[in-house]
């Protein structure tokens, strides 16, 4: 049983009954359709866009946020490697979720960190917990920047959210999947893309059907059974950027 099935603490009955909600939800070919059109409206209505984790902008679907901070209370890491920093919302989130846990550090990389981004997310409250790498995650040399600060922890956090084609992600899942420890999750986000309308037109963005992160999964699943996709969180939320994109290590 997930842990994202039970409510620690709670009674069993309530436990039971939510399992079985969630459970259902699995099969429920309504609800996932409508959940899947409302995405795309949501998508094309830049509804992601209006959320902030104290100031920060934050471009996430609010269960994504809620199933996320489960993740972190849950699997309580001591480092989690987020790449695709933005305006820093997410960083600041988990560092903020880290602090509540009273340890625990957060590693941000991104191509590019903006300078009036970077010094709002260090002279932020909780950037005390946050170091930024400035870098393509695809590179060696970053990777190894990472490594470096995951090397002795015993509990890792992954989340990959940066470039969506197959080609950078499949790279990522080689270089930051394996960090990941027993028990532990990497989050593939935006994995709706392969979920997305036949006619659906990406404007000025190089993925689409077939070259997005969840056709790197697939693919990064064929050679590692370490991994295994937890549907239970993708039930539970059911509107998703990330179906198929929680991978748990077992």
């Amino acid at each position: 049983m997930s842990y994202f099935e039970t409510t620690p603490g709670a009674h069993p009955d309530y436990q039971a009954e939510k399992r079985q909600r969630i459970a259902s939800y699995a099969d429920d070919e309504k609800f996932r359709r409508l959940s899947n059109e409302w995405r795309t409206m949501a998508l094309d209505r830049k509804y992601m866009n209006n959320f902030s984790w104290w100031s920060r902008p934050l471009i996430q679907l609010p269960g994504d946020l809620v199933a996320m901070q489960e993740i972190v209370l849950g699997v309580q890491p001591d480092i989690i490697v987020e790449c695709g920093i933005a305006h820093g919302g997410a960083v600041l989130m988990y560092a903020s979720l880290l602090e509540l846990l009273g340890k625990g550090e957060v590693v941000g990389v991104d191509v590019e960190i903006r300078a009036h981004n970077r010094q709002a997310i260090e002279s932020h409250p909780m950037g005390k917990r946050v170091t930024l790498i400035e870098g393509s995650s695809t590179d060696a040399a970053t990777a190894e920047k990472v490594r470096t600060k995951v090397e002795g922890k015993k509990t890792v956090l992954v989340c990959l959210d940066s470039n969506h084609t197959h080609a950078h992600v499949l790279k990522e899942l080689e270089l930051y999947a394996p960090l990941v420890t027993s028990g532990s999750y990497c989050v593939v986000f935006d994995t709706f893309i392969e979920d997305m309308p036949d006619d659906y037109v990406w404007t000025d963005r190089p993925w689409g059907k077939g070259d997005n992160p969840k056709t790197a999964i697939a693919e990064y699943l064929k050679t590692h059974p370490e991994f295994e996709i937890d549907k239970s969180i993708e039930d539970k939320i059911m509107v998703t950027s990330a179906p198929d994109g929680f991978l748990r290590r077992k």
